[in-house]
């Protein structure tokens, strides 16, 4: 696919980074000659200096000729008139928008039609989402919904003491009285897809699948019940952190915000009346000290300095705080922060993108492409799910008789309203959702593509 990037900040970075790995023609527009030539000197690329809202600018990157735009800019409103404007130039072309501006965003979606949008994206609304789903059900690092939220893979680390510390795969049932497959192991930088054999360690991080009911069976039996979450603190008074408060304000949970700006203090104050907004600088101990940062259930780091996300969230993990996340602007750091007390590490830019590459997947193939991909064990595994249909090989045969590529996993199947972990004996139909995991080696665009026979 011919594919155009207006803007190469962070998010155009990355996808140009996935977008590229996976054979598309990309061209990236930026004003800034710095980044483009990393991007020519990083990536088999085409780069063009210019402002991407302008029709000459597109017209010279051969938006006639592209199959998708991405609008990545740091401005909506150039994000939303380039789209506009290549739309004009190309009426088949698909558009994707980041919008970020609260102010724009419900606009946007109302009138996508005007726009001419076939997708918004919003960052740190769907980071605030990814957060208060984990506020809300606390216990994992991570949780990931496939099947309508019939099914997960969620992650926890194995702490010391464990009870699941030394247990091999195949007695895991037994370990956790629940009906759970861990579907990977990162252990020391490196994703494991592990067999019956293999013996979980002191920490582990297991991505571990199964229904939410048994999910939580797993979490009593081997120890962890997190009371649910009442109060939430977050540093930083960042959009995320009024996105954040928005949504937990609908589940009656209560929020406070620490601020250093005072401006943004009254303008926070004033969007949202239902939360304590403080005026104080978090990296100031005597701050988080006066606020008693240790009676609140949940810490969220949300300022723009990754250095002071970590140290904040450590410092409410010396306060023995229950519930932490911390965002990290730049992402990739997974090996680096593995051992550190930090809680859930959510990265605004890694959410985007993957929502934008599960887009472009669906784009090239209609039938049979993935309902939603996720990015598990620090990127190294992906997790996608997708629907049976008539042209899906090996209907009704049970998986013990199927052979599919290497590092390449069906972990679980719903049919209808429940969902199963998938065994030997299981089987798929026209309507079943299956979820697989394999690496990030090679590209899987839809089923099929999983099984031996179709490679051959």
């Amino acid at each position: 696919m011919k594919i155009l990037i207006a803007g190469a900040g962070k998010v155009g970075r990355a996808l140009t980074d996935e977008l590229s790995k996976e054979g598309h023609d990309v061209t990236v527009i930026d004003m800034n000659s710095d980044v483009l030539e990393n991007a020519v000197s990083n990536y088999d690329v085409i780069t063009l200096q210019g402002n991407s809202a302008s029709m000459s600018v597109l017209e010279e990157a051969g938006v006639r000729n592209m199959d998708l735009l991405i609008a990545a800019t740091n401005a909506d409103e150039v994000n939303m008139l380039a789209v506009i404007t290549a739309k004009a130039l190309n009426p088949d072309i698909h558009t994707i928008a980041r919008i970020r501006n609260p102010e724009y965003v419900e606009q946007a979606r109302s009138m996508r039609d005007v726009f001419a949008l076939s997708l918004i994206i919003n960052p740190e609304q769907q980071t605030a989402h990814e957060i208060a789903r984990l506020l809300r059900y606390p216990g994992f690092l991570k949780r990931e919904t496939f099947a309508k939220a019939r099914a997960e893979i969620v992650e926890l680390k194995v702490a010391k003491g464990s009870k699941l510390a030394k247990v091999q795969m195949k007695n895991l049932s037994s370990a956790t009285r629940a009906q759970i497959l861990v579907a990977a192991v990162l252990r020391q930088g490196k994703a494991i897809m592990p067999d019956g054999n293999f013996t979980i360690q002191e920490g582990d991080r297991l991505f571990v699948t199964g229904d939410p009911e048994q999910l939580h069976q797993m979490l009593i039996h081997i120890g962890i019940i997190n009371m649910p979450v009442s109060h939430v603190i977050m540093a930083g008074g960042s959009r995320i952190s009024y996105y954040l408060a928005e949504e937990l304000n609908k589940y009656h949970i209560a929020t406070s915000i620490i601020e250093i700006d005072k401006k943004k203090c009254r303008e926070l104050a004033e969007m949202l009346p239902f939360t304590t907004v403080i005026n104080g600088d978090v990296s100031n101990r005597a701050v988080l000290d006066s606020e008693d940062i240790g009676d609140y259930d949940a810490v969220v780091s949300l300022t723009g300095i990754d250095e002071l996300n970590v140290v904040t969230s450590l410092y409410a993990h010396m306060h023995q705080v229950p519930n932490i996340v911390t965002k990290l602007g730049r992402g990739g750091e997974g090996e680096l922060i593995e051992n550190m007390p930090i809680g859930s590490v959510i990265c605004p830019k890694e959410l985007c993108t993957m929502h934008i590459v599960r887009y472009v997947r669906a784009m090239q193939t209609k039938e049979g492409a993935a309902l939603s991909i996720h990015r598990i064990a620090d990127g190294k595994i992906e997790a996608i799910e997708f629907t049976a249909d008539k042209d899906t090989k090996h209907l009704g045969e049970k998986l013990k008789n199927i052979r599919t590529r290497k590092n390449a996993l069906i972990v679980s199947i719903s049919h209808g309203k429940t969902s199963e972990i998938a065994n030997g004996e299981s089987s798929f139909n026209i309507g079943d959702t299956v979820v697989v995991i394999t690496d990030t080696e090679s590209t899987i665009n839809q089923l099929n593509d999983i099984f031996e026979d179709t490679l051959s």
